[in-house]
């Protein structure tokens, strides 16, 4: 019985992706709900979709999650903020 419940547990948390192409928020939803989607490609797990908020992996505080957005937004705009400093 304990089995089933952890396989049903897991395939909870699946989702193909061609319906995460569809209806993210479904993928949203399944990662907000189990800390993680698993997306599926030809019935084979090929992505996942991390809740930042609860994932073991990322572990961050606000603040750092913060500073790495802060640091991406940065490089990708550094022309432009070079040229406006000018």
């Amino acid at each position: 019985m304990e089995r089933d419940d952890n396989m049903n547990s897991a395939s909870s948390n699946i989702i193909s992706i061609s319906e995460a192409s569809k209806n993210f928020a479904a993928a949203a939803s399944i990662a907000d709900k189990n800390g993680q989607a698993v997306i599926t490609e030809d019935d084979k797990p090929k992505y996942i979709l991390y809740d930042i908020d609860s994932s073991p992996i990322i572990d961050m505080t606000d603040d750092e999650k913060i500073d790495f957005v802060a640091a991406r937004i940065l490089k990708k705009y550094k022309p432009a903020f070079l040229e406006l400093a000018k």
